[in-house]
């Protein structure tokens, strides 16, 4: 089964209001008219109404039953049907959960006898390199993969079902987590095609986790869930101009998730505020993990990258940095400039070799519990090269080949380069602690570039790999527009101390006030 869509959606169900007896008495009068004011309280809330809540909010209404779980579920798969399939066709979400809308039913007859969960009624969207023993395939974006059926829930998908989130569907990504050509296209996979950015439909929405990102910003569902090996949360987020967190590597299961490197991969929240991504972080966490509730930014040390990848070439890029540090300030943050923070380029290329080496290792793992589609990294590089047309069009498979030809994790090259890491970890703990920092901040992106399958990505700015190859916790928050394109800048904090990033992210939330929504442009021509 190839990229099932779901297409059918039954109509919104309204409850009638009670009509009282006896009219004639004044007594029932009094009953009709205690009724008729309690059916104005509960007036059904309308379509964009329940689009337009977070999801605090959201959850908030389906336990008041003020709105159904069902009626929630529908109105986002009416919306996805509107904008993902038809017109922008965002391409966000590469395939939808035939079950959703009787779990939703399900959580709503629960709701009568039961504590709600957490999430209860709110709908979540699921990179498609994460598990479900649902009918809903885990492909990584690949024609490889159409037909993976996991035989269990990963660890976060347990856990979302145990908070009552109604699981909505699985989202496109780039191919293989984007890692398997040198020349990709974030955004673009052979089973799901290209994802567009919402802003501007021609601009690349990073990878890899582009239609997470894409159908938050888009509003195809509260929450979602997204991973991360090196910028694959943090990117999308910052250019699609929603909230992205990367927790410390430790704090999220990557149980039931199609890998590339347990020492950097991880799984985590893409939402539209920090309290939505602090709820679901605080659900997908670990036991003990879970970040407290965001205390005050106020007193809060705050150390500024200036030597980011791509510092001083973007004048916007700039502006907004700008713009964020004077945010901070005014919420009471304590801003030390400069800090010494970016990783050597040593660092970068151990990264490449751990990757490498994990990716050959722990993709094989995986692969041998498939049922249907490659068992081992060589079928599956044999099935790119047999179906090479479909499977690469655009970029190759170097990664997967470089992958496969390397010495795996045993190999002494692989010992070298975690030596490597592990002397810049320490490195950026003792800067920590010597400057007495609660967080740093960089700039997380520049304007998304315009999508082209020739040239492939092209980032000009990046403060991904400070967090990603250290396991450090980071925080995407986005600032502004610039000429239509979201801008956006990310914490990172100490492993451990996620709570910092979430205060952090709240003050400067409230001090830039309420993010424009995408528009859809077509393009800037």
């Amino acid at each position: 089964m190839v990229a099932f869509r779901y297409r059918h959606f039954p109509p919104p169900r309204h409850r009638r209001p009670g009509i009282g007896m006896a009219k004639h008495r004044i007594f029932f009068l009094a009953i009709l008219t205690a009724l008729t004011l309690g059916s104005c309280a509960r007036k059904q809330l309308s379509d964009a109404e329940i689009v337009a809540l977070d999801a605090v909010a959201l959850r908030a209404e389906i336990v008041a039953q003020r709105v159904s779980a069902l009626r929630v579920t529908q109105v986002y798969l009416h919306r996805i049907a509107a904008l993902d399939d038809s017109g922008p066709t965002l391409s966000a979400v590469i395939e939808l959960n035939p079950d959703a809308e009787a779990i939703a039913r399900q959580l709503d007859e629960q709701l009568e006898r039961s504590v709600p969960g957490p999430l209860h009624g709110v709908p979540v969207l699921l990179k498609a390199n994460i598990d479900t023993a649902d009918r809903l395939a885990t492909s990584a974006g690949s024609l490889a993969l159409a037909e993976h059926y996991a035989r269990a829930d990963a660890e976060v998908v347990a856990k979302l079902r145990a908070a009552g989130a109604v699981v909505l569907g699985k989202t496109n990504l780039s191919e293989w987590a984007n890692f398997r050509g040198r020349k990709s296209t974030s955004g673009w996979s052979s089973l799901g095609g290209q994802t567009r950015n919402p802003y501007v439909l021609d601009r690349n929405p990073c990878g890899s986790s582009s239609g997470s990102a894409v159908a938050v910003a888009a509003r195809l569902a509260p929450l979602a869930v997204g991973t991360e090996t090196d910028g694959s949360i943090v990117c999308p987020a910052g250019v699609n101009g929603v909230v992205g967190f990367k927790p410390s590597i430790g704090t999220v299961s990557q149980r039931g998730i199609v890998p590339i490197a347990h020492s950097q991969d991880t799984a985590g929240p893409l939402a539209h505020t920090v309290a939505d991504a602090a709820l679901l972080l605080s659900v997908l966490a670990e036991p003990n993990t879970a970040p407290a509730v965001p205390a005050s930014a106020a007193g809060l040390r705050v150390g500024v990258i200036r030597n980011y990848d791509g510092a001083g070439r973007n004048a916007a890029v700039e502006a907004a940095f700008t713009e964020a540090l004077a945010a901070l300030e005014r919420a009471g943050a304590v801003i030390v400039d400069p800090v010494e923070a970016a990783l050597p380029p040593e660092v970068a290329r151990a990264e490449l070799v751990i990757l490498l080496a994990e990716f050959r290792d722990d993709l094989g793992a995986y692969l041998g519990g498939v049922e249907r589609g490659p068992r081992t990294l060589d079928e599956l590089i044999a099935f790119n090269t047999a179906r090479a047309d479909e499977v690469m069009p655009y970029f190759g498979q170097e990664l997967m080949l470089a992958a496969r030809d390397s010495g795996g994790t045993a190999d002494a090259a692989y010992a070298a380069a975690i030596r490597t890491v592990e002397a810049a970890r320490s490195a950026l703990a003792e800067l920590f602690t010597q400057r007495d920092l609660g967080a740093l901040v960089a700039p997380t992106n520049g304007r998304a570039w315009r999508t082209n399958y020739e040239t492939g990505d092209s980032y000009e700015t990046n403060s991904s790999d400070i967090a990603a190859i250290t396991g450090y916790p980071s925080l995407t928050v986005p600032v502004r527009l610039a000429d239509e394109l979201p801008l956006g800048v990310s914490f990172i904090g100490r492993p451990g101390d996620e709570s910092s990033l979430l205060a952090l992210g709240a003050a400067l939330e409230r001090e830039r006030g309420a993010f424009p929504e995408p528009r859809f442009l077509p393009s800037l021509d």
